[in-house]
């Protein structure tokens, strides 16, 4: 029956489209083969036709929708999703592509493909509802055959695979520049005429070298200074182990990942440098919930009766690999411990790296080890200044490691392309606390005691805040754009409290970017969110052989899951998601960052007067049908100047 109903749809489209052309010849005659003038084109009349076919395209395709659920029992009915098949997404696929073509021409934006600048829009439509028309409203009907339903389910579910597969091909044609600027929030450079910098992992990035440097040091102090055994030496650094943003439970000794809901993604709990069972890690949380008031404060710091620690610096990498490997010598040897004066330990132990410079002298050391990006890094700050824009530097570092980094980095000259320098500045109380007044630093390092009534280019200071550097400078509000590597300390109060617009820099997110363009990883997620789209739609059927076979489908999809977090880090997953929700990283980092990138050279890739455009990605109760601009980024402003080079 479901054969015979399938042709006769296909004979009525073609009938349609039959009468439809024989109608325009007949009424318009030659007039409607006749190329259009530009003035047609970008008319007001045209414009509106364009309009009511792309919404004609996705009315048809919501018409079939609806045919397709007409077969079910109302209350089945009601439970089925609001989403397209992709089958008929993909039947509707020359449709959308004359759609985008025709807007494209409107709006002068070329993208990088046709259907996928569609996909980007309607694309979770795809996902949803993963099914082939006829095929899910045989499903849907009512059977008395348990046998004949479990044979159309996986109908169903072979269908869909093949359709997922064609559509791999069509999304692995567009990949995502990892030099591409990622915007928050809207943000127009036109309007920015000042810009600041953090220093470290933002002007300066460091080698691997000095993630294994701090390792050791800090692992030789605990064994130096507190006592630690010495068989602590044997653990050597392992760069690939943890990943920024994760949380750490003091009293429990457990480095964990938790996502934006506050919930612990099962799978990424680790005692030492081991994994904890999913079922021990629910009994000891009563679930997988980290409740808010066990969770760090503002700043990720496990104060004020919080027992998390967020570790959001890209220095923590090491401390948290330390505290995972004495932990594991610790368990290894039946050393029974205090967690908390452990963590204490470890913490002092990183910090004495820092404060007491020995971290500094190394690096100053043996700089062409620790320190690369180098020129890119200069030539951003000479685009600025040759633009006339004012800039400035406030880091935590010491006068004389920036220096010697500045120095190997843009030139003994560093200091005039900043019209105010700030080290030890001590963020991110500079931002809050208003008491500490400014002190001028020498060349030589020296403190002078004299009173700041105005803060000069050239010179050094130190210390300060915030509210003191806006009343000397008068830099307030949204024309300032200050970059920072960590979310808390250098972007949080900016634009919370003081209205700036914030950079973020991320150095993972081009790692994670060239991963997320290979064909395993497109193939892995295009087909999960394929298959979850199935379960979603045909847990409807409540008869066992078909609980059965969703069943199946469901293990089959949490056997999946780990394929999406191992393929970026074995332990811990992606930086920016957990197995499918946000990560508490990624949340604050929407938050408190405007605009994120990998790298400050990304900004050589953009004029001053660019606008950076968040994608307007669609609510959960809202229908993705405007077309988006493509996620590959920079590949659409390249090939724009391309063809006005070859027009010229």
């Amino acid at each position: 029956m479901a054969f015979w109903v399938m042709y006769i749809y296909i004979f009525c489209i073609w009938l349609s489209i039959f009468i439809t052309v024989l109608h325009m010849l007949l009424v318009r005659g030659s007039d409607w083969l006749r190329p259009l003038t530009k003035a047609e084109v970008t008319g007001p009349a045209t414009i509106q036709r364009g309009r009511g076919y792309l919404q004609g395209t996705v009315s048809a395709a919501c018409r079939d929708y609806r045919d397709l659920n007409a077969g079910c029992s109302p209350k089945n009915r009601a439970m089925v999703p609001l989403s397209l098949p992709l089958s008929t997404l993909l039947k509707h696929r020359d449709c959308l592509q004359k759609a985008t073509v025709f807007y494209n021409v409107l709006h002068q934006r070329p993208w990088k493909r046709d259907f996928g600048a569609v996909s980007a829009g309607v694309g979770q439509l795809l996902s949803h509802q993963p099914t082939a028309k006829n095929y899910a409203a045989s499903v849907c009907s009512s059977s008395s055959d348990g046998r004949d339903t479990t044979d159309k389910l996986w109908s169903v579910y072979h269908e869909t695979k093949r359709q997922t597969e064609d559509l791999i091909q069509v999304i692995s044609t567009n990949s995502v520049n990892p030099d591409t600027i990622f915007a928050n929030n809207e943000m127009s450079l036109r309007d920015i005429e000042i810009y600041g910098f953090d220093y470290d992992y933002t002007l300066a990035f460091y080698s691997s070298h000095l993630h294994t440097l701090i390792f050791n040091i800090a692992r030789d102090i605990l064994i130096s200074k507190h006592r630690y055994p010495e068989g602590l030496r044997k653990y050597e650094y392992i760069p690939n182990f943890a990943v920024r943003g994760l949380h750490y439970d003091v009293q429990k000794a457990l480095l964990m990942k938790i996502d934006a809901f506050h919930y612990i993604q099962l799978g990424t709990v680790y005692r030492g440098l081991n994994p904890v069972p999913d079922e021990e890690v629910i009994a000891m949380y009563e679930g997988s919930h980290v409740p808010l008031e066990i969770m760090s404060d503002f700043y990720g710091k496990s104060t004020h009766g919080h027992t998390m620690k967020q570790f959001m610096d890209i220095f923590s990498l090491p401390e948290m690999t330390l505290l995972s490997c004495v932990n594991d010598f610790f368990m290894r040897h039946n050393i029974d411990y205090e967690p908390v004066h452990l963590y204490k330990d470890v913490k002092e132990a990183i910090r004495d790296v820092h404060v007491k410079g020995i971290m500094y002298r190394a690096v100053e050391a043996d700089i062409e080890k620790y320190v690369c990006y180098g020129e890119q890094s200069h030539a951003v700050l000479k685009k600025l200044s040759e633009h006339g824009k004012k800039m400035f530097l406030i880091t935590n570092s010491p006068f004389d490691f920036v220096n010697r980094g500045m120095t190997y980095i843009v030139g003994k000259d560093w200091r005039e392309l900043f019209d105010v320098v700030i080290v030890q500045a001590d963020k991110p109380s500079f931002f809050n606390d208003r008491r500490k007044p400014f002190r001028r630093v020498t060349d030589k390092g020296a403190l002078l005691w004299d009173r700041i009534h105005r803060l000069d280019k050239g010179q050094i200071y130190k210390q300060g805040n915030l509210y003191e550097f806006l009343r000397l400078t008068g830099w307030r509000g949204s024309k300032v754009l200050y970059f920072g590597d960590h979310i808390y300390s250098d972007l949080a109060d900016l634009t919370l409290k003081h209205g700036w617009r914030t950079g973020a820099i991320i150095p993972e997110l081009r790692k994670e970017i060239k991963i997320m363009n290979t064909e395993q990883y497109v193939h892995v997620m295009t087909w999960l969110q394929s298959l979850t789209g199935l379960i979603e739609q045909m847990q409807v059927h409540r008869d066992p052989a078909s609980q059965a076979v969703v069943d199946e489908w469901i293990r089959e999809r949490e056997a999946m899951k780990p394929q999406t977090k191992d393929i970026f880090n074995a332990q811990f997953g992606s930086l920016f998601r957990t197995y499918h929700n946000p990560t508490y990283f990624s949340r604050r980092l929407s938050r408190f960052a405007d605009i994120y990138m990998a790298s400050i050279s990304c900004l050589l890739n953009y004029d001053l007067q660019h606008t950076f455009f968040p994608r307007r990605t669609p609510l959960q109760h809202e229908s993705p049908f405007w077309p988006e601009y493509s996620p590959a980024g920079l590949n659409v402003s390249s090939r724009l100047h391309r063809s006005k080079a070859e027009s010229d």
